[in-house]
Parts: C-alpha cells; structure tokens; sequence
C-alpha cells in the first residue's frame, strides 16, 4: 500500500503541471523568423509566449496548466497589426496547424480549431448556393427550399456538435437568417440586415475577447450602404450597432472608438464628428479619457466648414515692419493655403518648389499662402525661407508637439488646408497636383459667381 501511495505522489507533480503545446509550420520557412503568442482581450493583447522558427518553418510555445482558455493571436511578422492570426485555445488538448502565406491557416490537431474551420467552410459553400440561385434570376421554390433546409441543419448539427466548446459562443453568434418562405434578392437583402445581430451578444465575455465583436460591427456598418448616399448609411448604421449593443458601456466605449478612429483616418468628416459628436466624446468624458477626448475635439475643430483654429503670424506693416498679427486678421485675399511642411521632409522639399512657382502665376488678392514649419532646426529653416519671400512664413517650434499642428490635427507633412477669406477651412487637398486641381475648380466657381453677380 506504501508503495502505490509513493507511486501517486510520484504522479502528482506532472499531473498537477502537465502542459499542453501549440506546434506549427510556416511556409516558406525561410519568410519567417519568429512566432508570438497573445492572449486577445477585450481591450488589448496579452503576451503569453515566444519561440523562435527553425530552418524547416517549425516551432513549438509550450503552454502551462493555468493557461485561461480564449482566443489566442499569433504574430509571425512585423507590424503586428498586419502579420498575425486568431484561434482557440482551450487548454485540453495540443494544437497543431499549417501556416501558408498562399494557401492559408489550417489544422493537423485540435478538435475545437478543425470543428470551427469546418463550420466556416461548410457555411461559406451553402452561402455559395444562396448566390448562385440569385445570381440565375430564375425561380426554383424547391430548389430555394432545399438550399435554405441545408443551410439551417448545417447550422443545428455544428451548435450540437460544438457543445461545450469556446468554438461554441462564435457559432451560435454566427447563426444566419433563414426565410420561411420564397424572398426576392432585394426582401432577402434587408431581412439579412435587419437581423444581422438578432444573435449576437455583445455582453458574452467569450465573443468580447476575441476579434469578433469588432470585425462583425465593422462589416455591417461599411458592408450595408447605399451607395448613392453612403455616409448618411454610415451613420443610420452606427445606430443600430449602439442599440444593439445595449447596456455594455465598455464595449461600446471600445467599438465606438475603433469606428471613429477609421472614418477618422479615411479622412471621412462627417461621418467620424457624427460618431465623436453624438457618442464617443461623452463617453471619453465620462471616463476621464483626455487624451481621446481631445483627439476628437482637436480632429472636429480642424474638420471642412470649421473656422481654422487661430495662430500667430508675422507680418510686414505698411512702413514694411514686422509685428505679430493673427490668422483670423488677415485681410486682402479671397483665400488662404496653410502649408504645413518641415525641413526634413523629402515630399516638402519636392513641393514647396512647386508651390512656389504656381502661387506666382496667380494674383495676391486671390490666394495667399501661409507656410507653418514644423521643425525644430530654427537656423536652417530662417534660411530656406528666403527663398519663399511671397509666403507668410511660421516656425512650428516642436515639429509634433506644436500647438499649430496640433490644432490643425496634422499628422503628416506636407499637408495642405485651404481657407476662404473669413478663414473657414473649404478644402483639404492631399498633395500639390490635388491642391493646383482643387483651386483651379474654386478660382473658375468663383469667377462664374462673380459674373452671375455682375448680370444680376
């Protein structure tokens, strides 16, 4: 009997330890140096584990008894946010996979990763049916009828099948909508809309720390649009996703956020104030997010049909003396092009020429340029500025920390913001040949306005 007791303590530590693996193989092996493992949260990643890829694309992360079952990322290149790859890790059992830069993630063990990727296969073939049959305009009641009995006990069987499983939560949020009767493509169209969260449940601890919550909210928002009026699409869809998030005020905090920060670098004004205005800046206050806060203010502020936020300039008098003016007291030009520029930026120095030569072709009273260097280099800057003596010159002391750039929300040199004469921004071209297009349009608008005028 003492020896069977000795034999189980013997036992006990490796069962108490014992560690299940992930194992794979990159293809090529020789595109892939490095493999690291992330636990996915809500808000962030987590780090868990690193290995190193061996010659022949193999590698293997050891996992620990208390490794938290959830979805995992794997990064295999830089920049991350690119290079990477999500599955379940359920800490029952090792986990083998293929990664192919052509082909793809797939699995040689785990029963959860193959059981989901099956699913996703099988539904993305019967979704396949669905197309053909309304691609063909022709009407098959029996046919239709057959596509859609394969569709719901596809479905069934794999909710069945993935009892227990964390793969389980992502196939019942995944579940489609299936008509009880014959729909034209258009009816099918909106009912697939309409339902498109029927499933979903944004307070599901397991859907929050994966990618899922967000890569579904963001593909009905951008997926379901009217392409004649997108934005007004954009924004009616960014309130069905706040509605159907419900009483989850971090997640909303989260979802709104990304949605703003991708309308935000798009460039789409409206639709990122209309986000910011409506809902993200009063949930950055009330959670004391300043710095959100104010990259929604800072980004609303320098928005088309804004008044540009107001700096210092130097300015000659008429005795030809500088003295310190402002941007909102200028006078004299229909309009004003603020360049913001740097000395040390290639694409600055290959436009400012350009600027140059094409703000002397036209008149004074017409445009007149307003140059913001931001630099830190005050010497080399005072001299390349005698070179643009027809342009208002401003040193932004700070290059990204200047409170001119920052109020003008610039994030990239050159950038280009032109103002009508009561100094509200109209336009943001993004590059030279944009802006010379963009003005030649104003210069011909408001000559044609001017002749209208002079006829009436």
């Amino acid at each position: 009997m003492i020896r069977k007791l000795l034999f189980l303590f013997a036992l006990l530590p490796s069962m108490l330890f014992a560690q299940h693996t992930i194992k794979g193989t990159f293809t090529p092996a020789e595109k892939f140096k490095f493999a690291f493992l992330y636990r996915v949260t809500a808000e962030t990643s987590l780090f868990v584990a690193n290995a190193d890829v061996a010659e022949d694309g193999t590698f293997e992360i050891p996992l620990d008894s208390n490794t938290i079952p959830g979805t995992y990322r794997l990064v295999y290149a830089q920049p991350q946010d690119q290079f990477n790859f999500d599955f379940f890790v359920n800490n029952k059992e090792d986990i083998v996979l293929n990664f192919d830069i052509e082909k793809g993630l797939t699995f040689d063990k785990s029963s959860e990763n193959k059981l989901y990727t099956s699913y996703n296969r099988s539904m993305a073939l019967v979704n396949k049916s669905i197309r053909n049959y309304y691609s063909s305009g022709k009407e098959d009641k029996a046919g239709y009828t057959k596509i859609f009995t394969i569709l719901k006990n596809t479905q069934d069987e794999f909710e069945k099948a993935s009892e227990g499983m964390i793969a389980n939560n992502f196939i019942k949020a995944c579940k489609p909508y299936i008509p009880s009767s014959l729909e034209d493509v258009s009816t099918f169209s909106k009912n697939i809309k309409s339902n498109y969260f029927s499933n979903i449940d944004f307070g599901n601890k397991t859907l929050q720390n994966s990618n899922f919550l967000i890569k579904t909210t963001i593909d009905y928002v951008i997926g379901f649009i009217d392409r004649n009026n997108p934005d007004a699409s954009y924004m009616e869809n960014i309130d069905t996703v706040v509605k159907a998030i419900g009483d989850n005020p971090k997640i909303k905090a989260i979802l709104l956020e990304i949605l703003w920060n991708q309308f935000s670098v798009e460039n789409n004004e409206v639709v990122a104030n209309y986000i910011g205005s409506k809902y993200l800046l009063n949930i950055a206050k009330a959670n004391n997010n300043k710095e959100l806060a104010n990259s929604i203010t800072l980004f609303k502020n320098a928005s088309i049909g804004n008044i540009g936020p107001d700096f210092n300039i130097e300015v000659k008098d008429e005795n030809d003396k500088i003295k310190v003016s402002k941007l909102s007291k200028l006078e004299g030009s229909n309009n004003y092009l603020l360049f913001f520029w740097s000395t040390t930026c290639s694409h600055c120095l290959d436009e400012i020429p350009q600027l140059k030569e094409y703000i002397k072709t036209k008149k004074k009273e017409n445009i007149q340029v307003v140059a913001i260097a931001l630099d830190n280099d005050l010497y080399r800057w005072k001299d390349m500025t005698y070179d643009y003596p027809d342009f208002l010159h401003v040193f932004g002391e700070g290059k990204w920390d200047n409170p001119i750039g920052d109020q003008y929300n610039v994030t990239g040199t050159p950038s280009y913001f032109v103002l009508d004469k009561d100094k509200k921004i109209i336009g943001k071209p993004e590059n030279i040949n944009e802006f010379k297009a963009y003005y030649e349009a104003l210069e011909k608008a408001n000559i044609n306005a001017s002749t209208e005028e002079t006829k009436n």
